[in-house]
């Protein structure tokens, strides 16, 4: 049986598939499990995703609703294989929370990444130093070990960035972000020289949106789209005072509208460097 790192958002798409498939032949749950031997409440654990369906499972569901596609029968076969895949964020499972873990999930596989940030920087983007301030501030009673896994598990999500075929990533930050000075002038001058050097990489595009713009498109906040490689749908990323929330389809579609509109009223790219410099050479 897995246990309660199971109940992921890899699981949970898996298991939306599934019902959706079956429901569309109109199966029961005792007729569906009867041909995968499994019974009535472990195959709803399954299309709920609180037990992610294994590929043998996967495979005699596509059976029993008659999908012979071969396309369709390898994007739920993927599905299955990652919603058990084990990924180098598993060691840090006991020390963070499992939204957090489907974010990196989500990072490792998008294509693009496009990212609006109010108060912080982003945290692909974040020098080690001003992740480490952030963090601190944020798990004031945390222990020197538990601060030093959560600043690896910071720095072990940039690698995306780095190697063969790297994501793409598009963040606009709002000016306040920018000036908000963390961990004292010298670590956020040596962030803000960061964010200049990055500019130079043809898959990272970081523009400023500036506070003289006034009201923007998105007053509620942050929040992250991920166009993510198949077979995967749009998903979109928004953090709430109550939790993380995860939307995809059309809701994810709406964030991309509210991301070019915000890209629109943006300091191009010459203008972004050149405030960034304006800030550190004041830090200095």
């Amino acid at each position: 049986m897995p246990n309660e790192q199971a109940f992921t958002l890899r699981a949970q798409w898996l298991g939306q598939q599934l019902r959706e498939m079956r429901e569309s032949r109109k199966l029961t749950l005792k007729a569906v499990g009867d041909f995968i031997k499994r019974d009535p409440s472990t195959v709803s654990r399954i299309e709920s995703g609180m037990l992610p369906a294994r590929v043998p499972e996967v495979l005699a569901y596509l059976d029993i609703c008659g999908i012979d596609d071969r396309q369709r029968r390898e994007d739920l076969k993927t599905m299955s294989e990652d919603a058990w895949q084990k990924g180098w964020w598993d060691g840090f499972t006991a020390n963070v929370a499992s939204s957090l873990i489907d974010w990196i999930w989500l990072e490792s596989r998008a294509a693009e990444i496009y990212s609006f940030q109010v108060s912080v920087l982003p945290s692909l983007l974040q020098t080690r130093e001003y992740a480490e301030a952030l963090i601190r501030a944020a798990h004031p009673d945390a222990t020197e070990d538990q601060l030093s896994r959560f600043v690896d598990l910071r720095m072990n999500r940039q690698q995306r960035l780095n190697g063969d075929g790297p994501v793409r990533l598009s963040t606009i930050i709002d000016e306040g972000a920018l000036r908000r000075v963390v961990g004292g002038p010298e670590v956020m001058r040596a962030q803000l020289a960061h964010l200049r050097e990055v500019t130079r990489r043809r898959h990272i595009e970081v523009l400023v949106l500036p506070s003289e713009v006034g009201a923007h498109p998105s007053p509620n906040g942050a929040f992250d789209v991920f166009r993510m490689r198949s077979p995967y749908p749009v998903a979109g990323f928004v953090s709430t005072p109550a939790g993380n929330l995860v939307v995809e389809g059309d809701k994810a579609e709406t964030l991309f509208q509210k991301y070019d509109r915000l890209r629109d009223v943006a300091l191009r790219e010459k203008a972004t460097i050149a405030f960034l410099t304006e800030l550190e050479t004041r830090l200095e």
